[in-house]
This record gives structure tokens, sequence and C-alpha cells, in this order.
């Protein structure tokens, strides 16, 4: 009988260490797509009326963005006026051109052309996600307060500005001999913290990192730090990343998931 359990421990182990190994290459092949973070090229926030932006070396004209009454459209040259939609409709306009890529993104009260190349010197010299090792004790089962309303919370961001968000509880658990809390953004089907811990600014990306995880269910929700990721400021300049809400900074060390990049 012992000798059964411990083949089923391991090989429970061995499974949970190949989801979390297939569910990271999965993370890094997102990261290098052609829609993903290291492929920006710009970032540029529009003025009202018309606006003629940088591009990149070797990009072409997209022609000029008309920015009226917070409604965006492109004038390219030679041909007929676009109307673009913007990433707040969940549906962004996209303009591809030359392996290089146009679109219209919402923050607060900016709106700006996000600019993105396939081919990017980023996503060439790019030399994989760092991890910490898989380890078991940092899938968590947390206790799950919930709140009887939603709470609004407020999230600042690296633009300087301050969002309000919902949150609908807050998660509950030790590291070590330290009580922790992680206050979460509801996003529907799932939940979203942003947190910092001790690792942050030293092994992992000073600016924090991103968890999510499934709804709660009886009390509980499990928070596996071991697919802790790094938001996309820690890969590019020309993103617009969430930062961890005060309640959300961790005084123990959580020595799992994604390390800071190499040039961090």
């Amino acid at each position: 009988m012992l000798r059964f359990l411990l083949i089923v421990l391991l090989t429970s182990a061995a499974d949970y260490r190949g989801e979390i190994e297939k569910w990271r290459a999965a993370a890094e092949a997102s990261l290098r797509s052609e829609n993903g973070w290291l492929a920006l090229a710009g970032l540029e926030w529009l003025q009202e009326g018309e606006n003629r932006i940088s591009m990149p070396e070797g990009a072409p004209d997209f022609g000029i963005f008309q920015l009226k009454g917070g409604k965006v459209t492109l004038l390219p040259p030679n041909a007929a006026p676009i109307e673009m939609t913007s990433d707040r409709s969940g549906k962004p306009t996209v303009i591809a051109r030359d392996g290089y890529s146009v679109s219209i993104i919402e923050r607060g009260k900016r709106i700006g052309v996000r600019i993105r190349n396939e081919n990017s010197p980023a996503l060439r010299q790019f030399g994989g996600m760092k991890w910490f090792p898989i380890a078991e004790k940092f899938r968590i089962e947390a206790r799950w307060e919930a709140y009887r309303e939603p709470k609004t919370i407020r999230i600042p961001n690296v633009l300087g500005d301050v969002g309000e968000e919902k949150s609908t509880g807050r998660a509950w658990f030790r590291i070590g001999d330290t009580t922790c809390s992680l206050e979460p953004v509801d996003q529907g089907g799932s939940l979203f913290f942003i947190f910092r811990d001790q690792t942050s600014g030293k092994e992992t990306y000073g600016g924090g990192r991103f968890l999510y995880a499934d709804p709660p269910k009886d009390g509980t929700v499990i928070l596996d730090f071991n697919r802790a990721v790094n938001p996309p400021c820690a890969f590019t300049s020309f993103a617009t990343c969430p930062l961890p809400p005060p309640q959300n900074r961790i005084e123990a060390r959580i020595e799992a998931g994604e390390m800071a990049p190499p040039h961090h």
C-alpha cells in the first residue's frame, strides 16, 4: 500500500510539472508571436485634429490619424478614409502593411496609435523567458473572503493614471510564517491579481507580476504562483501596464513563476 501511494504521489507530481511546463511553453509562444508584446515598435498619443505620427525606420506611411470627438479616422495616402475602432471595443481595427500594423488604444482620457513590427529587433533578439524551478508548495489553496457587494479598488499604471476596477473579494494565505492577502480585479470568468513581493526588483521584475486564477469555489481560490508572469512593461517601453495597488504588496518572498528578463 505504501509503495502504491508513493507511485501515485510521484505520478501526480510529474503530471503537475508537465502541465506547468506545457503552460509556460504556450506563454512564451504567445509572447513571441506577431501579435505579442515583443512585436511592439511604437506608441504615440494623439491630439485633437490631424496627427502625423513618427514611424520606425523602414516602416510604410500609413497616413494621417484624425482625432475628432473621441473618434479616430485614418486618412491613408491615395485611399479612402478608414474609421478605426479602439481596443476598448474588444475588436480594434488593425491596419497591416509590409510587416507593420497600426491600431488604436484608449487609456483613461488618452487615445493613441500602437505600432507593431512582426520582425522587430526585440523579437529577433529575445533569449527566452526565465522561470523559478517549479515548486508545488507555491500552488496555494487560499481562503476566499467574499465581499457582500463588489468593491471599487484603485489601480495605478505606468502612465501615472489611476483607474477604478471592481473586486468581489480577497484571497488570504500564508507564505512561511507570513500571513498574506491579495485583492484581485474581477474579470468575469477569472480573477486578475497584480502583486509585488520581496523578490520584486531583485530576482523578479520591479514593476510587479500578474497572476490569473479561476473564480473561487466553496470558499477557496487556487493561487498557482508557478504561473505568475511579468507584465508587458518588462519587455517593452511601449506598453501601458497596471501596477500593484498598495494592498497587494506581499511581505514575503514568492520564489515561483517568471523571473526578471536578462536586461532588467
